[in-house]
């Protein structure tokens, strides 16, 4: 029959194979799928493969299979929820005297460790009611930068924009030049007790002059008004000099016009902070001994002897351009993401960079961005140089540091300030981990990698929050040293909340 195909045998004995076959066809998937859920149903978790070493990530087909992150969240802004920047004095501020005690100055430090010591000493010279004399900048740091005020900061426009606050001089008056003066190391972190104690010098001296300018104030515990004060020192009156503030602004226009959005990355591995943090992870033995030989001939150096590797453990140690270009892709940013490297020369070169730009192919740097024509000026001037950066790094859509240095402290405050811009803060003890995972097969790059470091950083991108105190369990003076700096984070002092509070 055709219903049959041909065959001739009874019908009984073609519905007795069928199920035959049916049987055997059912015990097959029940066993498969019993197979499939032991393998499958109960395979560990991301926080499992962190507890289980032994354990791998699934490969993945292709890059493009990463964690999707929204745009929005690689490139938004933070919410501000109704902050704005308040640095305006209240009605309890007195105006500056005028005085005839003056306060000489010897800032030392690298541009932003300027910048913030600078900042400290007008409000010293408020509270000890004292003229400040235009501070002469450090010439012994490792740029050896022979620059003056006048070349890195528009000195008019520091004086006049501080005049209702603090009398700011150009030099001493010749008739002082000669006269004895009481030579003071302020004590770090001090408040106001302690310099309104200082002021009894002025029976004595007619002019006190400050060895050293960074971190003499109190990062908390200070008056409103003189919290406030360091703001208007620092992001309204420290204005760079006309020619760094029109060589940096056309430099940001060349990077929005070349891909519109762009991240400052502060890649700070270069020779002077690999060698200061004895950090010599992924170097050869030849640059690891230069590196040492540095930091025995660097006398202000302290600390000569490093442990390497608790130093990197410890999250002590600048990322790698490597694990920085692991980290960003981790984070969900496209290969074709512009980014801007804001440092001085990095250690080894092309060759190291190029494990970056293997990952990131659109790196620019001020060298390719600028005409020699338009650098030269600022040739051999390291502060200059760094100004530069620091003008490319507050106006890009994301600043990312390698190392929370001072630039790097001092860009994210000055974010902060401008609204919050988003500012990604690495974790390097954490990253450190999961490097060393990867690098020892523990973990392998792909989707399960990228959510755990997206969720160790999600509160790390520059939202609000107030100032961290001291760590807990320290006592004495040495707590200080653990807050959080007031220029890395100024809220809630200079930040305030709107009347549409969040």
């Amino acid at each position: 029959m055709a219903s049959n195909r041909g065959y001739s045998h009874p019908r009984r004995f073609i519905s007795r194979r069928q199920s035959i076959l049916t049987v055997a066809l059912f015990t097959t998937l029940a066993f498969v799928s019993s197979i499939f859920l032991l393998l499958y149903g109960f395979a560990p978790k991301e926080d499992d493969i962190l507890k289980d070493d032994t354990r791998l990530e699934e490969p993945l087909q292709s890059q493009s299979a990463q964690h999707q992150v929204s745009d929005e969240n690689l490139w938004g802004a933070s919410r501000s929820h109704g902050l704005h920047p308040c640095i305006k004095p209240t009605v309890r501020h007195k105006a500056a005297q005028g005085s005839d005690h003056y306060i000489t100055v010897k800032s030392n430090g690298g541009l932003n460790q300027m910048r913030t010591g600078i900042s400290d000493m007008v409000a010293v010279a408020f509270i000890m009611n004292a003229t400040l004399v235009i501070p002469q900048l450090d010439k012994r740091s490792f740029w050896q930068d022979t620059s003056t005020f006048s070349d890195i900061f528009d000195e008019l426009h520091f004086i006049t924009t501080l005049q209702d606050d603090v009398r700011i001089v150009k030099a001493l008056p010749k008739e002082l030049e000669s006269f004895p003066r009481a030579r003071k190391h302020f004590t770090s972190w001090s408040g106001m007790g302690y310099y309104e104690e200082m002021a009894r010098l002025w029976k004595d001296y007619q002019v006190i002059h400050v060895a050293k300018s960074d971190s003499r104030l109190a990062n908390n515990d200070l008056p409103l008004d003189i919290q406030r004060l360091r703001c208007r020192a620092l992001y309204h009156a420290l204005r760079f000099s006309p020619s760094i503030e029109s060589l940096g602004k056309k430099l940001v226009e060349r990077l929005r016009s070349q891909g519109g959005r762009y991240i400052a990355l502060h890649l700070r591995y270069e020779k002077d902070m690999l060698s200061f943090t004895g950090c010599t992870y992924g170097l050869t033995e030849a640059e690891s001994e230069e590196l040492r030989i540095m930091r025995e001939n660097t006398n202000h150096w302290k600390v000569k002897k490093i442990n390497s590797t608790e130093q990197r453990v410890g999250g002590f140690c600048p990322l790698t351009p490597k694990e920085m270009g692991i980290f960003l892709e981790s984070l969900g940013y496209p290969p074709i993401t512009t980014i801007y490297i804001a440092s001085g020369e990095i250690y080894g070169g092309e060759a190291r960079l190029s494990e970056l730009k293997s990952r990131f192919p659109n790196i620019i740097s001020k060298e390719a961005l600028a005409t020699a024509e338009e650098l030269e000026p600022f040739a051999n001037h390291g502060s200059q140089t760094a100004a530069l950066d620091y003008i490319i790094s507050i106006e890009s859509n994301v600043f990312v540091p390698s190392h929370s240095g001072n630039m790097a402290r001092a860009v994210e405050g000055h974010r902060r300030f401008l609204g919050h811009r988003r500012t990604i803060n690495p974790d390097r003890k954490g990253l450190v981990e999961l490097f060393d995972k990867l690098e020892s097969g523990k973990l392998k790059l792909g989707s399960s990698f990228s959510r755990l470091v997206q969720e160790m950083h999600k509160n790390r991108q520059g939202a609000p929050r107030k100032r961290y105190g001291p760590l807990p369990g320290i006592k004495g003076r040495a707590r200080l040293r653990t807050e959080e700096s007031f220029y890395e984070n100024p809220f809630p002092e200079c930040i305030c909340r709107s009347k549409k509070a969040f």
